[in-house]
């Protein structure tokens, strides 16, 4: 996968099927309708940014963040964050995944700075003078549901897509079954499952959380968790986005929006949805005896 081997990932993959990612809400911004799927899509294709979204006046704004947490992503988001006063805002997430390493040290400053968590895709207005809004219509899948988590306070919207995998060695996702695999590859997935587990509980996460992700092997679909779900893992900790997004004017879902969504289970085919991607990812490199985070891989 081209894409992937200019951003030279490696090792072990949470695979995703669908583009996830992080948007920081503001005061009066809204949920509307479905941005457009094809120049997202090509947004989650590639390593994460962060922007700050202004929301003058009377609102403090938000951060955006989309794309494929790699090892510079951290680093990024420090750069992003150096000099201003982000404590306690929103992130609103449209991302694929990642490095499952990195994005546990994301999610990590995530909390140390009291960020609010939730998903959607900002649009920016072309009216001068306009408020940008968000679409609740967005994607956050694999290591960016453990973003989601991170967040102090989290709200998913109903027209969201919140997908989880299993952690997978990237160079052999596409063809699991027949690949072989080492000790030191067990040894290495073991591992950061293990730390995973810790940031997980350390976040406030349940156990169900890991239990839905680690039992979804990459020749099945993602399984996209329902509202029971959402709640019973604890990704979700309140129904009111004003306690994510203050002082937010909300916008009725498009028609498009209220629709039920597809739930991608065991083996079940999901129907296509606007931005969805491909079931699994790759790794340029495979892992060897160098442990390395895990990816997850932009859509192909």
């Amino acid at each position: 996968m081209k894409v992937l081997k200019s951003l030279n990932l490696r090792g072990w993959l949470l695979v995703g099927t669908a583009a996830c990612g992080v948007v920081l809400a503001g005061a009066v911004a809204t949920f509307g309708s479905p941005a457009s799927a094809g120049a997202t899509l090509e947004e989650r294709k590639l390593p994460m940014k962060f922007g700050w979204v202004a929301c003058e006046p009377n609102c403090r704004g938000w951060i955006s963040a989309v794309g494929i947490i790699t090892a510079d992503t951290p680093k990024d988001f420090d750069d992003f964050a150096r000099g201003r006063q982000l404590g306690g805002a929103t992130v609103v997430l449209d991302s694929s995944g990642g490095s499952v390493n990195d994005a546990i040290t994301l999610g990590r400053r995530f909390r140390n700075l009291g960020l609010l968590t939730t998903v959607g895709i900002t649009q920016q207005k072309s009216v001068q003078g306009a408020r940008p809004a968000v679409a609740s219509e967005a994607y956050c899948e694999s290591m960016c549901v453990f973003l989601l988590l991170a967040g102090k306070k989290r709200y998913v919207p109903e027209a969201a897509h919140v997908r989880v995998h299993q952690i997978w060695m990237g160079d052999r996702a596409d063809d699991a079954k027949a690949a072989s695999y080492s000790a030191q590859d067990l040894m290495i997935v073991e591992r950061d499952i293990g730390r995973l587990a810790k940031y997980t509980f350390d976040m406030g996460g349940a156990g169900d959380l890991l239990s839905l992700s680690l039992s979804v092997p990459p020749w099945e679909d993602l399984h996209e968790l329902d509202a029971t779900e959402l709640k019973l893992t604890n990704l979700v900790t309140t129904d009111l986005v004003a306690e994510v997004l203050p002082h937010v004017e909300i916008t009725a879902p498009a028609v498009a929006e209220l629709a039920p969504k597809t739930q991608a289970r065991f083996g079940q085919e999901p129907e296509p949805q606007p931005a969805k991607s491909t079931k699994t990812a790759e790794a340029v490199v495979p892992t060897g005896g160098v442990a390395a985070p895990a990816t997850a891989a932009p859509p192909k």
